[in-house]
């Protein structure tokens, strides 16, 4: 059984905000792990992927959309696949890329390019490079309708420039 709704993001997707192993609440809201996951516009297969996962998402959740008259257009309703260039434009790590936010009340599994569990917790950072299972999903609240993205686990690959100016104990005191 495949999940149309599942993707596994490419090997050059890079990890910003990263909130993986403590559960952060946003605006008050439910505490929740999370990631924003910056894709390259040149790694088309994954950005693919997602749109399709989207509209899967969207076919699935045309009953959860509907306001008991109608379902909106999913060009209407919010998305989670975002332009980098076009919102977040003074955000260079953002420059030619898609990016998707993904979140979830349960902790995600977290591995190696081993597979092997990482349990160091400063292996992890904004700007390293990795891959992240998502799903996509739709929701209706009082406030907003549309698809939303779920975080499963996430492998990191490779180290990359810390993202947010924050340095290492090492780098401080070479």
């Amino acid at each position: 059984y495949t999940n149309p709704t599942k993707v596994i993001t490419g090997v050059n997707t890079r990890w910003s905000y990263a909130n993986v192993w403590d559960p952060k609440s946003i605006n008050g809201g439910a505490p929740k792990y999370s990631v924003s996951l910056i894709i390259p516009k040149s790694d088309t297969k994954t950005i693919a992927k997602i749109k399709a996962a989207i509209e899967a998402a969207y076919g699935e959740g045309k009953s959860k959309l509907s306001n008991g008259k109608s379902v909106p257009s999913l060009s209407s309703i919010k998305t989670p696949l975002r332009d980098g260039d076009t919102d977040r434009p003074d955000d260079e790590a953002y420059a030619n890329s898609y990016f998707v936010n993904a979140n979830s009340i349960t902790a995600p599994g977290i591995v190696d390019a081993d597979r092997q569990q990482i349990l160091t917790h400063s292996e992890i950072y904004s700007g390293i490079y990795g891959r992240a299972s998502i799903t996509f999903y739709a929701f209706n609240t009082k406030t907003s309708r549309g698809i939303a993205c779920g975080l499963q686990n996430v492998q990191k690959l490779r180290d990359g420039d810390p993202l947010g100016g924050h340095s290492s104990a090492e780098e401080d005191f070479a």
